[in-house]
């Protein structure tokens, strides 16, 4: 079977989960709602960063990104639903590469609309504040922001593939990106710049200081997403269905 109809497969699939949809749902509502709230918040503190500011609710909105690829690929270790699928389509690796896609293109544009209307609606609450921020500056945070959210959902769509469970893979990355990694930040300093959470949201600040700029940290988070999605590969090609 070639790639385009596989491909077709997995979208139904996605399409027709309600809580597949539901995740993308939240993922723009609570990022826009938090990035609401961030833009009436004072603008006293001398850290202040405008552009950070307005995308700020990426950082609970993330937690939607990570179970929308998480539940796409665990869902198919649930009742032997892999074993029905590999029977029509035997070349594992083709497989993996459409659900793959299928969760990146879904994450990515999603991750740029919400970018944009949280900046938008966070700018309105700003005012004066954001007004330094430029034209330039403003598209690199929205599309920067679109592609860390495809990145974060591709990161944990390879770990559920990796472990083969949807709780497992949860337990781990969201307590990781909520806690751990702050926790270690704190302790380990500029190594701690390379976790991919951290380096990829460096593109979300207008002004950054340390080891790695906007794109070079996006670049980090994409050698983790691909490290995890081999290892997913891997799994996939290695265990039994």
């Amino acid at each position: 079977m070639s790639f385009a109809p596989v491909l077709h497969a997995e979208w139904l699939k996605i399409r027709t989960l309600r809580s597949l949809c539901g995740t993308l749902l939240a993922l723009f509502a609570v990022t826009v709602a938090f990035s609401a709230l961030a833009g009436t918040s004072g603008t006293s503190d001398p850290e202040f960063d405008p552009l950070f500011t307005a995308l700020s609710g990426v950082a609970p909105g993330q937690i939607a990104a990570i179970a929308f690829g998480t539940t796409a690929v665990s869902c198919e270790f649930h009742g032997g639903g892999l074993r029905l699928t590999l029977s029509a389509v035997p070349q594992r690796g083709r497989w993996f590469a459409a659900k793959v896609t299928a969760v990146a293109v879904p994450a990515l544009l999603m991750g740029l609309v919400t970018a944009f209307a949280a900046l938008v609606v966070a700018r309105a609450g700003l005012g004066d504040a954001a007004s330094g921020l430029t034209v330039g500056e403003q598209v690199r945070g929205v599309v920067g922001c679109g592609l860390y959210l495809m990145l974060m959902a591709l990161f944990s769509a390879g770990l559920a593939a990796l472990l083969r469970s949807g709780v497992a893979t949860l337990s781990i990355l969201i307590p990781f990106v909520l806690v751990v990694s702050f926790v270690i930040g704190d302790a380990a300093g500029t190594a701690a710049d390379l976790l991919p959470d951290r380096a990829g949201q460096v593109v979300l600040y207008q002004t950054y200081d340390g080891t790695l700029g906007p794109w070079s940290g996006l670049a980090v988070t994409a050698l983790w997403t691909a490290a995890a999605l081999l290892a997913g590969a891997w799994s996939v090609r290695r265990r039994d269905a």
